[in-house]
């Protein structure tokens, strides 16, 4: 007879329900890189929809939303029923590529969400990650062209693995990583607020447009004509820049003409989180890659990518990942996207974004350290600047990532959860759930005025 193993495990049950505790062994058991429970130091008990409880029972509306990820928000019943439909099905929850009959439904569905129903477009199922499905595509744009070059762009954000990293645009994490990913050409990215060449305005989109093209067909401009583009149709993590559509058609436009793949990463902005689809649809263009991941697996851990038929230049097995199968994620994703279609909640978003930075300009009208409010849909950014300085050539007033680091904390404190980012740190950013409810988004609103207060701003 087979003794049977009986494991002994510490309960969290017995723990004092107190978020120090858990933080304090939280800190004993894992690496210094651990980051998110510095910014937001609790435990998280429970959640539902756009609200999380911690171990003391506090609630913070949450507008991080797992970084984009959580399209649906927490727990959205829907999707828990989609678990545990898998669960009680008997499918093997790990299929490496081996197709399955969920997997054929959500691979059919996925596609005909891409630019004309999929028809030109198949899918490579890749690691879990956003920055695996970025490594595979990089890889692949080098496989197709025969060249080894990248252009990617200043601000942007693609992973932090070793390819994903040297196409990002933040230094900090690459300052102790020799020998990045050679022939990656970084170029300025348009920002409605700061101008990278200085100028301002559609003058300043139109040199940037120019700067692009220049670049490409410059015979001495010193680059050579590189594998691939890659970027993001609203930056993320760089602070919440949409890219002006005139600039993203040209780049589509020279890409074509030249040969050199467009890679669009939409990890973040993907799913309607624009008020459209994709946030490339906002420019009308069709990317030759499209990188998917966060709310494509509904919560769950998966990554895609779209890739234009011509370019599928692999041989069996030249790119693969143990977890390529995930079948929880494809139920959870499958679920999501039929929602998001379904109930055409992108133009939703869109609307809500539209009176979310409507009122947020109310609100830079009584207290000047916004500089800037800025987004598409349910991706918005405040830039927080020090109106008590002297303003730049363009009328802009320095960053102020101490006061934003600030706002943050004083938002936690009053229930709410959000992040920052763009240079120094100076933008916060709103990710909630799509499903967040006007009286939700007034929630907001009166927790970040009360946290501005807490901060010792004043209005004027």
């Amino acid at each position: 007879m087979t003794d049977k193993v009986r494991i002994d495990t510490l309960s969290a049950n017995s723990l004092p329900q107190r978020n120090e505790t858990f933080l304090a062994r939280q800190a004993e058991f894992e690496s210094n890189v651990r980051s998110y429970p510095r910014k937001l130091p609790f435990a998280i008990a429970k959640a539902k929809g756009v609200w999380i409880t911690d171990v003391e029972n506090n609630q913070y509306l949450d507008c991080l939303a797992g970084a984009g990820t959580l399209a649906l928000g927490h727990n959205h019943p829907d999707v828990l029923e989609s678990i545990q439909s898998v669960i009680t099905s008997g499918l093997p929850l790990h299929t490496l590529d081996l197709t399955t009959p969920l997997k054929d439904e959500f691979s059919a569905y996925l596609l005909s969400l891409l630019p004309g129903q999929g028809k030109e477009y198949c899918l490579q199922f890749t690691g879990p990650s956003g920055a695996d499905a970025v490594e595979a595509a990089l890889k692949l744009a080098k496989k197709v062209t025969g060249r080894s070059g990248i252009i990617s762009f200043s601000g942007g954000y693609h992973g932090m693995t070793h390819g994903a990293l040297s196409v990002t645009g933040n230094l900090s994490p690459k300052e102790a990583v020799d020998g990045m990913m050679p022939e990656v050409q970084f170029m300025p990215y348009p920002n409605e607020y700061r101008c990278p060449l200085g100028i301002g305005g559609e003058a300043g989109v139109k040199a940037l447009t120019y700067y692009f093209d220049n670049l490409i067909n410059d015979v001495e401009s010193g680059v050579r004509k590189p594998a691939a583009v890659i970027l993001e149709a609203v930056q993320g993590e760089g602070g919440v820049n949409p890219a002006p559509k005139e600039w993203l058609q040209r780049i589509r436009k020279v890409t074509q003409e030249h040969g050199i793949l467009l890679i669009l990463d939409e990890v973040q902005a993907g799913f309607a989180r624009t008020g459209k689809f994709f946030a490339f649809e906002h420019a009308g263009i069709e990317p030759d890659i499209i990188v998917m991941s966060k709310a494509v697996g509904g919560g769950l851990p998966l990554a895609v990518l779209g890739i234009k038929k011509q370019f599928d230049a692999w041989a069996p097995g030249h790119h693969t990942g143990t977890f390529r199968g995930n079948q929880l994620a494809m139920a959870t994703g499958l679920t999501t996207l039929k929602i998001l279609k379904n109930q055409d909640i992108a133009a939703k978003v869109a609307a809500k974004g539209d009176w979310l930075k409507a009122k947020l300009a109310e609100l830079q009208k009584r207290y000047p350290v916004i500089g800037h409010v800025r987004g598409l849909g349910l991706m918005i950014g405040i830039e927080i600047v020090k109106p008590q300085e002297a303003q730049d050539h363009m009328g802009c007033y320095p960053a102020d990532g101490e006061l934003s680091a600030l706002l943050q904390k004083k938002c936690f404190e009053a229930g709410l959860i959000l992040e920052r980012g763009g240079r120094h740190g100076s933008v916060l950013r709103l990710l909630p759930s799509l499903l967040i409810d006007n009286a939700e988004l007034e929630v907001f609103l009166d927790k970040f005025e009360n946290a501005m207060l807490a901060a010792g701003v004043k209005p004027v």
